[in-house]
């Protein structure tokens, strides 16, 4: 028997991150993917709060709508009326980003899904929402755990080490913009 075959139901890491468009745009369809394939996914998204606001972010829709997908929105509202976004990091933002790192560890310890998706967990070590050292726990915790789901991990600025551990990892990469130009985020393209 080949090493791969020995461990290919063992689950991977993906990466998605990059300073480009599609990162969690990668993770939904992920995840409308596994559903249809009937695994059970978690899905939490970092620092895409309110939690209890469905119309902020329109995947929240289509994602609470679908039954064997669980969705856990976590962060405090960035997304300003004219379609900016609210830069700096809050103590609530960290006791949110703290939340979902609850969330991830019992997910991965309980061990009932197929599929976890942490949106926007590396962006959240960049802005200081969570330490890396939090990023690697749950990494660790995943491997600890036998590795019996596929952990995907989302947002700019991933770490060397990150790279290292993921089996995929993809880099969104920017080439062109429209932002750039002024025109802001728009509903149902960008949120």
């Amino acid at each position: 028997m080949t090493q791969e075959s020995s461990t290919s139901n063992e689950g991977r890491l993906h990466v998605y991150t990059g300073d480009g468009k599609g990162k969690t745009t990668s993770c939904v369809g992920l995840a409308v993917r596994a559903s249809g394939a009937g695994l059970s996914i978690l899905f939490i998204q970092f620092d895409k709060g309110p939690p209890d606001d469905s119309n902020l972010y329109s995947e929240r829709k289509i994602l609470h709508s679908i039954e064997n997908i669980t969705l856990i929105p976590t962060g405090c509202a960035r997304v300003q009326s004219d379609g900016s976004f609210r830069m700096g990091t809050t103590n609530e933002d960290k006791i949110e980003a703290k939340r979902g790192l609850d969330e991830a560890v019992t997910g991965i310890r309980e061990g009932k899904y197929d599929l976890i998706i942490l949106d926007e967990i590396v962006t959240s070590t960049t802005y200081g929402l969570i330490q890396k050292e939090d990023l690697e726990s749950i990494v660790n915790l995943w491997i600890e755990c036998g590795k019996k789901c596929e952990l995907v991990l989302s947002g700019r600025g991933a770490s060397d080490w990150l790279v290292n551990q993921a089996d995929l990892v993809t880099e969104m990469k920017k080439i062109k913009h429209y932002y750039d130009k002024g025109i802001p985020a728009r509903h149902g393209i960008e949120y």
